[in-house]
C-alpha cells in the first residue's frame, strides 16, 4: 500500500509576491495553497516573509489559508524601504527538514539565484520536486541551469490563482 508523498513547499515570500505583482495579477493563497497540495501534495507550506506590523491582515489571511509564516525583522534602510532578506532562513528551515527527514521532495518557490546552492543539493540528493520562478523574465539564470527539467513557472497560472471577489 502506497501513501501519497509528504511534500514541502519552501516559499521565498517577497519573491513571490513581486513576481505575481509584475504579471499584473493578485495572487489567491488560498486557491494558491490548495493546487500546491493538488498538483504536489504538499503537506507544509512555508513562507518567509519580513515582519512588518501594518500587514498584520495579510498574515492572517496567509495563515487562515494553510500556510505556516517564518518572519524574519525588517527594519527600513536609508531610504525608509523595507526589506526582509529571508534567504538565510529558508536555507537553514529545509536543510533542517531534509536533515531530520520531515519531507520527501522539496518544492522551491522563488526566482532568486541566491538559492542557487539549495536547489543543486536537494537536486543532488534527489529530493527536489519543482522549482517554481513567480517571473520568467526575472529568474536567475543559476536556477535555470542548476534545476532543469525541473523549473516551472507561474505565468500560465493566472487562470488558476488569480484573486477573484466572485470566489469568497
Amino acid at each position: 500500500m502506497s501513501s501519497r508523498p509528504n511534500n514541502y513547499a519552501f516559499i521565498d515570500g517577497q519573491n513571490l509576491n513581486l513576481g505575481i505583482k509584475s504579471l499584473g495579477w493578485k495572487l489567491d493563497h488560498f486557491r494558491f495553497r490548495v493546487y500546491l497540495k493538488d498538483k504536489y501534495n504538499i503537506s507544509i507550506a512555508y513562507i518567509f516573509i519580513g515582519y512588518i506590523q501594518e500587514n498584520q491582515d495579510l498574515y492572517d489571511t496567509l495563515q487562515k489559508a494553510g500556510f505556516i509564516l517564518k518572519f524574519k525583522p525588517v527594519l527600513p534602510d536609508k531610504d525608509g524601504k523595507h526589506k526582509g532578506n529571508v534567504d538565510a532562513d529558508l536555507v537553514v528551515q529545509a536543510m533542517t527538514d531534509f536533515y531530520e527527514n520531515h519531507f520527501d521532495k522539496a518544492l522551491i518557490i522563488t526566482s532568486d539565484g541566491d538559492f542557487y546552492s539549495l536547489v543543486r543539493f536537494l537536486y543532488q540528493h534527489e529530493r527536489l520536486e519543482k522549482v517554481m520562478s513567480p517571473y520568467k523574465q526575472t529568474c536567475s539564470s543559476l536556477l535555470m541551469d542548476t534545476a532543469k527539467e525541473k523549473l516551472i513557472y507561474m505565468d500560465n497560472l493566472k487562470e488558476k490563482l488569480e484573486y477573484n471577489k466572485k470566489h469568497r
